[in-house]
């Protein structure tokens, strides 16, 4: 069986570090806010090449914190792409926020610049963007058009650790980089965990104050703040991890080549750019009998994942929220959208079996 991912395989070459920095850890008697969290940060921050890198529990709340520190009125609107995962909506909503979905470009599936004029009003103030499956989004017209309406931007990079447009990486083109770490991610941890990249020393300020309950000093709070403190074990975990990333990343693109060149033309593969270093969080291909696909490679020992089956319009939790819920091109992605193995642990040999399989159907 070809496994779409294995946490426990993909873990398996850092299993001895991992031990060995929680023992550093258990014994240190310091699990909050420590050395590790802090390490880390500045490790991610060099990295990424970004000013301020900031610690939290997760993707979600990396993303609710940044658009807390802009202050936005209740009811302010918030451009988003109508094909994101549930989280970045989520988090516009949890600050009494206006969502504004706007559809893709149906070749890359990120958001479409040439759309959002279209949908901006008096009360839009910000755009998150969503650098999808690994790739970033098209960020010199999407900046150009925030420049010109005034509006902030905000990154949702939880697919894209490393992942650059015309050179920049993917967390340095908004006011805020919001990064997940969750354990399948290209940078995973061991659990949840995130991160927020900026280049403002106020709202990195901002970003420490409201994580650790509106606090710098203890038990004096400042703010109205969140416990989205990242996790001292899971801070190591990545650190572990992090010289790894680029090695991650290559072998991801790697295995990615390979179904670029092997699979037929009945697949609608990801479009390939030189102005874009994608790293492959998720590969996915399109195909009108999607459901049929997956049943078939399951019957011939190949697992794989949709991402996602539904789209954001059509989930119960958001009936009555959005103003628009004809979203055509986001359905026909969701509807189409296919999942092939793509971790860190899967061979070449794996990749090819895929093909050969996918290539009979």
């Amino acid at each position: 069986m070809i496994e779409y991912e294995n946490l426990r395989k993909l873990n398996e070459p850092f299993h001895a570090e991992y031990e060995r920095c929680f023992r550093e850890v258990l014994e240190s008697g310091w699990y909050i806010l420590g050395k590790g969290v802090a390490a880390f940060e500045d490790s991610f921050a060099r990295y990424n090449q970004s000013t301020h890198c900031v610690g939290v529990a997760s993707g979600l709340d990396a993303l609710v914190l940044s658009l807390r520190c802009f202050g936005f009125e209740p009811g302010s609107e918030v451009i988003l792409p109508s094909n994101t995962y549930i989280a970045t909506i989520l988090s516009v909503l949890q600050l009494g926020l206006q969502p504004v979905l706007v559809e893709p470009d149906a070749a890359t599936y990120n958001l479409d610049p040439a759309r959002i004029e279209q949908h901006l009003t008096s009360r839009t103030v910000a755009i998150v963007v969503v650098h999808l499956y690994g790739k970033c989004c098209q960020m010199d017209r999407i900046l150009a058009t925030a420049t010109k309406h005034g509006l902030r931007v905000i990154e949702d990079c939880a697919q894209a650790h490393g992942a650059t447009f015309q050179g920049t990486k993917a967390g340095n083109f908004g006011d805020f980089g919001a990064f997940s770490f969750y354990p399948t991610k290209n940078l995973g941890a061991l659990g949840d965990a995130g991160a927020v990249t900026t280049a403002h020393d106020q709202w990195a300020a901002q970003l420490r104050v409201l994580r650790n309950y509106g606090s710098t000093v203890k038990y004096y709070n400042e703010a109205v703040g969140y416990n989205s403190r990242l996790d001292e074990v899971q801070a190591v975990f990545l650190s572990v991890k992090l010289p790894w990333l680029d090695a991650i990343n290559a072998h991801k693109r790697n295995l990615a080549a390979l179904y670029l060149q092997g699979l037929k033309a009945d697949f609608v593969k990801p479009v390939v750019h030189p102005d874009y270093y994608d790293v492959y969080h998720i590969f996915n291909v399109r195909h009108p009998d999607r459901d049929r696909l997956k049943q078939y490679l399951l019957q011939h020992h190949i697992k794989t994942e949709i991402h996602y089956p539904v789209p954001p319009h059509q989930q119960k939790a958001m009936r009555g929220i959005l103003h628009a819920t004809d979203f055509p091109i986001s359905e026909e992605i969701h509807r189409t959208t296919l999942s092939l193995p793509i971790s860190y642990y899967h061979t070449s040999d794996d990749i090819a079996q895929v093909i050969e399989v996918m290539n009979r159907f």
